[in-house]
């Protein structure tokens, strides 16, 4: 059985996401099709996504975008540095918070794989707060190793 990281540190080694732009601090489970994280960093004063101190939902996305890049680099092999990829579509999404901030406890982020090749992937995605509570939902679409041009 593999080892999953268990701290911010060891899964910023793993996806681009880098300092505090590393959302996710625990991974509590991971199969090839889906995973779940965990974390509380939604409630730091100085969170790098809040606009004039709030933390507002739509930032949900980014966290299950980065556990969409942590579930790649652990299926893939084990060592594998995240590749980089954007956002291409969000589908279906709701969101049934407006604010992230206010949530007390901690986050926990799904993403379930439900299509992708080398060049893309699409995952259903999930936050929900620690007592189960749905917070968002919808469908990312991500494109793998594209750069962006001026």
């Amino acid at each position: 059985m593999k080892t999953l990281p268990a701290s911010p540190l060891e899964i910023a080694r793993l996806i681009p996401h880098q300092g505090r732009m590393c959302l996710l601090e625990a991974v509590l489970e991971c199969t090839p099709t889906h995973i779940r994280c965990r974390t509380h960093s939604h409630r730091a004063a100085d969170h790098p996504l809040a606009l004039d101190g709030v933390l507002h939902a739509p930032v949900a996305i980014e966290y299950a975008a980065q556990a969409m890049a942590l579930h790649g680099a652990l299926n893939v092999r084990e060592g594998v540095i995240g590749r980089p990829g954007y956002i291409a579509s969000a589908r279906d999404v709701r969101m049934h918070v407006s604010r992230l901030d206010t949530i007390e406890g901690d986050l926990i982020v799904g993403a379930e794989h439900l299509a992708g090749d080398a060049r893309q992937v699409a995952y259903r995605v999930t936050v929900h707060d620690e007592g189960g509570g749905l917070l968002l939902q919808g469908r990312l679409a991500v494109v793998l190793d594209t750069a962006l041009t001026p």
